[in-house]
């Protein structure tokens, strides 16, 4: 594992570009700090760590939230303030500390670890550079923005030894537990095949250039994507951490719903059918994308991935919400997150609310799982306390780095397929698709310098 030393050394050394300051705390090579508090540093502070990830960590028993940062000087005020009161309120007084740049936060010996709740684009980088800082490492999901970025970001995490925990929380979720151990354990025999359903993403979006707002660091927000003009419905809502944010909804910076909702119900089917280090073989299918307005990712789609045992895996926007696996002799079970909403901006299923667990026949779901049979990684709960709680025993969380690269990959590999629109061929274990040249060129994407994560990787092992 690198040193904090080395890591210092170059990040101060990418930071004379970049500049960010070269503050070396007194302590930072000095041991780890002896509280028996895990500290966290919270990375981007929108609308996912106010509704989830903040209240969540700070729910957690054995931690405290004591930094904060975010490029916008408005919501990087909204999450100090926030996070204080949280604390006054459960009388645990004491002040967060607000960073412009997270780099400050990664390079603090007093932090232990971080948690990233940036746009999808932001996500690979500060956690591989967090992972060589010695930081373990808390991450919503998607893991990545290509699948290039996902292996770097997996081997940053696995060669430093950190703990690592996606955001997928239906895997803290009572029924997608139920739901997968059933699966596993063969209470609807052979899975045949499976069917998944997403929502999609309107059209739509103002694309009239603005001033950038005073107090947004956008060249920066823009991190290793082209540089472009600015203007709201491309970035987030300029009067409060409130909807979903326009950058959700522009390829630039993501994939669409195919992996803001595809990485939690994909990864539920990787965690039933025992994938969670492989991936599909064949991709077919094919998906419409806007083209008017700003908001350019996939409308409708339907896309089937083939994996190697045979078993298919069919993703439509059509479907309801929810995944049903479908056994050899047409029994199925359905789980879905029924009426619940993880956030207040999560989209739910029309008509009557859907089952959280149902099944062809009521007596599937009392099957009782034999005593030799398989016992899947069972946490109840707030999810981020499986976290914290690994962090204390080095032990592996319930989705750690390569299982979230895994499902992620997927998804991309589903994208992939709807733009090109022919069937392809998966290799998972080169990470490469078979003779296909022109979906080889879209497993990586070009890096705006200085930023990326393939050069933060680099810079930080050595290794090119």
């Amino acid at each position: 594992m690198i040193t904090r030393r080395r890591f210092m050394n170059r990040t101060i050394a990418a930071g004379s570009v970049l500049g960010f300051p070269a503050i070396i705390p007194s302590s930072v090579l000095g041991a780890d700090a002896p509280s028996n508090t895990i500290q966290v540093g919270q990375i981007g502070f929108g609308r996912i760590a106010k509704s989830m990830d903040v209240p969540g960590i700070i729910k957690c028993q054995g931690v405290r939230v004591v930094a904060v940062s975010d490029l916008d000087r408005g919501r990087l005020e909204t999450g100090r303030k926030f996070i204080d009161e949280s604390y006054a309120r459960k009388k645990q007084p004491g002040a967060v500390r607000t960073h412009a740049d997270y780099r400050e936060i990664i390079a603090r010996d007093d932090i232990d670890a971080v948690s990233i709740s940036t746009p999808d684009h932001w996500h690979s980088q500060p956690a591989v550079e967090a992972a060589f800082a010695g930081k373990d490492v808390y991450m919503q999901k998607p893991a990545s923005l290509t699948i290039s970025e996902g292996r770097f970001f997996s081997d940053a995490l696995t060669l430093n030894k950190r703990i690592f925990l996606l955001g997928s929380q239906q895997r803290s979720t009572e029924q997608f537990h139920r739901a997968c151990e059933l699966v596993r354990n063969g209470a609807i025999g052979k899975i045949k095949h499976i069917e998944i359903g997403l929502p999609g993403d309107p059209a739509g979006g103002r694309t009239e250039e603005m001033p950038v707002p005073e107090g947004l660091d956008y060249k920066m927000w823009l991190g290793s994507t082209p540089e472009v003009y600015y203007t709201e419905d491309r970035v987030h809502n300029r009067k409060g951490i409130i909807g979903r944010p326009g950058w959700l909804r522009c390829e630039q910076f993501g994939a669409g719903m195919i992996t803001g909702w595809g990485s939690h119900h994909l990864d539920i089917a990787h965690w039933a059918m025992n994938w969670e280090s492989i991936g599909p073989q064949f991709i077919e299918g094919k998906g419409e994308f806007h083209t008017k307005g700003l908001w350019d990712v996939h409308g409708d789609y339907d896309i089937t991935l083939t994996y190697p045992c045979g078993t298919t895996m069919r993703v439509w926007n059509k479907f309801p919400n929810g995944v049903r696996f479908i056994g050899e002799n047409g029994a199925w079970i359905f789980v879905s997150r029924g009426a619940a909403k993880m956030t207040a901006s999560d989209p739910v299923a029309p008509g009557r609310p859907l089952k959280a667990l149902d099944a062809s026949q009521p007596d599937i779901l009392k099957f009782e799982i034999p005593s030799n049979g398989v016992r899947l990684y069972h946490h109840r709960g707030v999810h981020h306390q499986n976290w914290i709680d690994c962090i204390r025993s080095r032990k592996e969380s319930l989705v750690p780095a390569e299982t979230a690269h895994r499902s992620c990959t997927a998804c991309l590999l589903a994208h992939i397929g709807m733009k090109l629109g022919h069937k392809l061929e998966w290799d998972h274990k080169t990470e490469r698709f078979v003779k296909d040249d022109k979906a080889n060129a879209m497993l990586a994407r070009s890096e705006r310098a200085p930023y990326g994560t393939r050069r933060a990787f680099e810079r930080l092992s050595g290794k090119k």
